[in-house]
């Protein structure tokens, strides 16, 4: 590729590989991996296609450019040196946010001042400005150190990419639409495989499995913060998302059951389906977990039962895996997959996961266990 842009793209720890190829199957050039952030090189106008179509990235920004920050003035001089002009309009609002991990700058409130008065220094060369009105675009300005290194970033998606909108902001205990995605692709789900979430809560382990199955995008019906970058053409975006609404496939053969004994979360569930646009292909309806039976077919779970953190308390959680042990037995050769936070979940299952892969559900750690074949 020439002429290309560096990105970085955030994910929940743990989805970083998950990440890692779904950019390079979108055509972009993986540079560098490290904790939660995968770097990428791609046309800028990849900007828009990321966005709209990324199942596990939380934001993606543009990488300014990276330098050594020890002191305040490394930081400062760096900061000034970057080509803010180029992004940065006269009139644009560039708050600025940012954290630092294992390095000598540790005051966020101070490297916040120093970055923001460094741009400003930068922006008076371009614009002869003393006082600059920020009343037009929000332009927002990320810093990241990682042992004494800054990254310089833009953020161009605005509300978390995890936020896809089709599911309401009063859910109890939610996992992130991303989150279930990463689930969802890690259980291989297949057109003649039915998929069953028994504690669906709603629906969005299933509802991203639907959109992973029809191909689509998961950004399709909202907007993002580059939107109103003058640095990025209207039909850039428009192209995006024309190309996105032509892969999806209206014929997909796929379904998935959300259940759930609670009928509240059934009935959530349902309008966040159809909101999805892939009520189509998931079946709402509300039952106890433990009571699940194949129907004579082929099938996978994948659920992320109570942990005894926000819903239920841990003696009942406990008394619960054991139950779904038991019960789940008899589904046969169908493949199970739980995301728990228990530590001691495979023994109060009863039996050890085929595979086992460490995700976090939010702040908490969690295991991924996958059971491929029932004994």
């Amino acid at each position: 590729m020439t002429n290309e842009t560096v990105f970085c793209a955030v994910c929940l720890f743990g989805l970083e590989s998950l990440l890692g190829e779904e950019l390079d199957a979108m055509g972009c050039r993986r540079l560098e991996t490290i904790d939660g952030r995968v770097f990428f090189a791609a046309p800028l106008e990849y900007v828009a296609r990321v966005n709209i179509r990324s199942r596990y990235a939380e934001r993606i920004y543009i990488v300014v450019g990276s330098f050594a920050a020890e002191t305040f003035d490394a930081l400062f001089e760096g900061t000034k040196a970057l080509p803010w002009e180029e992004y940065i309009s006269a009139d644009s609002r560039f708050p600025v946010t940012g954290h630092a991990v294992k390095s000598k700058l540790f005051s966020i409130p101070d490297c916040q001042s120093i970055v923001k008065k460094a741009v400003v220094e930068r922006l008076k060369r371009k614009y002869t400005l003393s006082i600059f009105p920020e009343t037009g675009a929000n332009c927002r300005i990320e810093f990241f150190i990682l042992k004494d290194k800054a990254w310089l970033l833009i953020d161009t998606s605005g509300v978390p990419l995890h936020k896809r909108g089709y599911r309401p902001e009063t859910v109890t205990a939610p996992l992130r639409e991303t989150l279930a995605a990463a689930l969802a692709k890690l259980a291989r789900p297949r057109s003649d495989v039915l998929f069953w979430d028994p504690f669906c809560g709603s629906g969005t382990i299933a509802i991203e499995a639907a959109t992973l199955m029809t191909r689509r995008a998961p950004g399709l019906d909202r907007s993002f913060a580059a939107q109103s970058y003058g640095f990025i053409p209207a039909e850039t975006w428009k192209n995006a998302f024309d190309e996105a609404r032509a892969d999806i496939d209206e014929d997909a053969l796929f379904e998935a059951f959300a259940s759930d004994i609670d009928a509240d979360c059934v009935r959530v569930a349902k309008e966040s389906a159809a909101r999805a646009g892939v009520d189509k292909y998931v079946k709402t309806f509300t039952a106890d977990a433990l009571s699940i039976e194949t129907g004579g077919r082929r099938g996978t779970v994948v659920c992320n039962p109570p942990y005894g953190e926000r819903l239920l308390d841990l003696e009942r959680c406990e008394a619960l895996y054991k139950a779904m042990g038991k019960q789940w037995e008899k589904l046969g050769k169908w493949q199970i997959y739980v995301l728990c936070s228990h530590e001691g979940f495979e023994r109060l299952y009863g039996r050890r996961a085929d595979k086992v892969r460490k995700l976090y559900n939010g702040m908490i750690k969690c295991n991924y266990y996958q059971f491929f074949k029932n004994n």
